[in-house]
């Protein structure tokens, strides 16, 4: 094995450094208490190639992998952005990019693809539904073919940049679980247009990352042309599953960047606040717990690496992605708990941005799955019963 970086993945980790001090912690924390989606910070992600890492380079992209993708996200996060770092990429330029570039028509790739590559489009993801949340199978927003189009119904909840994203991959039921010969057949994703008559939008207030609205989306007869199904009809289930490992990678890197960012902060905050006439960091009561923390990063960090390898060759990773996101985010979570006591009461302030990053890593426990279907999945890789 060569732990060597490349001189590629050189210039993208400096590329993403030099991004994250421009748009640091201070700026963060004004895009949070403002709820601006920080257009500015887009589009510099845009003009680094960083929404075309994904995209072949037919279509104006980098064709690279996820390997490129997760060091750009975790350095992001770690450097100054916190969970924007992520958020900013997941969903346009990493899952709407994996579906488009695997199952897309010529059609498809050519229209959205070379946008994304530019980043000219973004992409919301529906799959949450109120009555189906862990498990996509239930999803009740039905798709019924009326002539050369499909014509939708339904509510998705959750569904972050879809006021004000160009398209929705929507996932949908085309055939009822009822009547489909195995659960997982009947489903099927269609590329939506936000502007169709029939979507309503209502964004859900929420706890952090509020530089971007997560909402609620309601369809009212929406019809969709038979081009714009994404993939085959009633088989998109694995389509679905194919986009849904690069977003437990790129959790995976928002669990260890954040981590490290708040980790580093209170490392430096540690070094310098002295009581009883010497540094706190002096103190492993202060010093072991970040520690620790630190050291479970770097293994998740390396679990991450070997599914993000896996992904780009092609192999099966379910087992490794649903590892390194279990691991990453229980990690990064105790390095933010652990920095925040370090800071004492100045943690609880906004000025030094560590209850921010607190709030932030806590929704990794929630998405892109919770802690406990990550866990369920291990565990039945490893011999256990199946219990879902």
């Amino acid at each position: 094995m060569n732990f060597e970086e490349s001189p590629e993945h050189s210039m993208i980790r400096s590329t993403a450094t030099e991004i994250a001090e421009q748009f640091g912690p201070e700026y963060w924390r004004e895009m949070e208490e403002s709820g601006e989606f920080s257009q500015a910070f887009w589009d510099e992600l845009g003009a680094a190639g960083f929404h075309g890492l994904l995209v072949p380079d037919e279509y104006g992209g980098a064709g690279m992998g996820t390997q490129e993708m997760g060091l750009v996200m975790e350095t992001l996060c770690a450097e100054g952005c916190g969970m924007a770092g992520t958020w900013y990429l997941v969903l346009t330029a990493g899952m709407a990019a994996v579906g488009l570039k695997e199952y897309g028509t010529e059609r498809q790739k050519e229209t959205y693809l070379t946008d994304i590559a530019a980043g000219d489009r973004n992409f919301s993801i529906g799959i949450t539904e109120p009555e189906a949340g862990t498990n996509t199978l239930n999803v009740a927003t039905r798709a019924e073919k009326n002539g050369d189009e499909y014509v939708l119904n339904g509510q998705k909840a959750w569904i972050t940049y879809s006021d004000i994203a160009d398209n929705m991959i929507i996932v949908t039921r085309t055939t009822p679980r009822s009547e489909a010969e195995r659960k997982t057949d009947g489903i099927s994703l269609f590329i939506l247009d936000m502007d169709a008559d029939g979507i309503d939008v209502s964004p859900i207030e929420k706890h952090a990352i509020n530089y971007s609205n997560s909402c609620e989306v309601f369809l009212e007869d929406v019809r969709v042309p038979e081009e714009d199904l994404l993939g085959e009809e009633d088989r998109g289930w694995w389509p679905l599953v194919d986009m849904l490992n690069p977003e437990r990678i790129g959790f995976a890197a928002a669990g260890t960047g954040i981590g490290m960012l708040a980790a580093d902060a209170a490392i430096e905050y540690a070094s310098d606040r002295e009581v009883f006439d010497q540094p706190i960091g002096t103190h492993q009561a202060v010093s072991f717990p970040i520690t620790k923390a630190y050291a479970r990063m770097e293994a998740a960090r390396l679990m991450r690496q070997k599914a993000e390898w896996l992904y780009d060759q092609g192999e099966e990773c379910g087992y490794e992605t649903n590892v390194a996101k279990a691991t990453a985010v229980e990690a990064g979570i105790e390095a933010v708990k652990q920095s925040m006591q370090a800071f004492g009461g100045w943690g609880y302030a906004k000025e030094y941005d560590v209850e921010r990053w607190w709030r932030e890593i806590n929704l990794t426990r929630l998405a892109p799955v919770t802690q406990q279907m990550a866990y369920n999945h291990i565990s039945q890789q490893l011999g256990f019963p199946r219990g879902y």
